[in-house]
């Protein structure tokens, strides 16, 4: 759990740009592409990463930029990527601003749960870590290169002169 707001910051910051990665890849075509007929398509998905933010900060009590239509899904691809980096940037501003290292201890309850501001910060995190997972498996399914997250992605195994893990 974070000691300090500059301890979320740094790694907010690291996850968010991990994130802008792998939205930056998507293309207006890789957009329909779903698991299943029952499921999300990956815009929608991608979408919900960048709408789903700002919800979750207001839920947790710290005032942002309210999305202008979170539940209307864009068509393009870039429109997604550049509103997550707006998002992305309004939500280290504004805990930074509102919220100090003594009161990420304060409880509240969020969704029925009591829990500390820190908890609540790395849920916050979780979640685009989680959401960014499906996104990368339904962009190999729609022929969209991954980029690497942690480490290389298969294509990017070349690029380092090495060959991709089969195993």
């Amino acid at each position: 759990m974070y000691k300090s707001v500059a301890e979320f910051i740094e790694e907010w910051n690291y996850e968010a740009a991990l994130t802008q990665k792998v939205l930056d890849a998507l293309t207006d075509a890789s957009l329909g592409q779903k698991v299943s007929s029952d499921n999300r398509t990956l815009g929608a998905i991608a979408w919900h990463i960048v709408a789903s933010t700002p919800g979750l900060l207001m839920e947790f009590g710290v005032t942002v930029k309210e999305m202008k239509d979170p539940n209307s899904v864009p068509a393009s691809a870039r429109e997604i990527a550049e509103t997550f980096r707006s998002v992305s940037a309004d939500t280290s501003d504004a805990v930074k601003a509102q919220w100090t290292d003594q009161s990420l201890s304060e409880m509240k309850n969020v969704f029925g749960r009591e829990m500390p501001r820190a908890a609540m910060l790395s849920l916050l995190i979780k979640h685009i870590i989680h959401h960014r997972g499906q996104t990368t498996v339904l962009m190999r399914q729609a022929g969209v290169q991954v980029p690497g997250v942690y480490g290389p992605s298969k294509e990017e195994w070349s690029q380092i002169g090495m060959e991709a893990p089969t195993i």
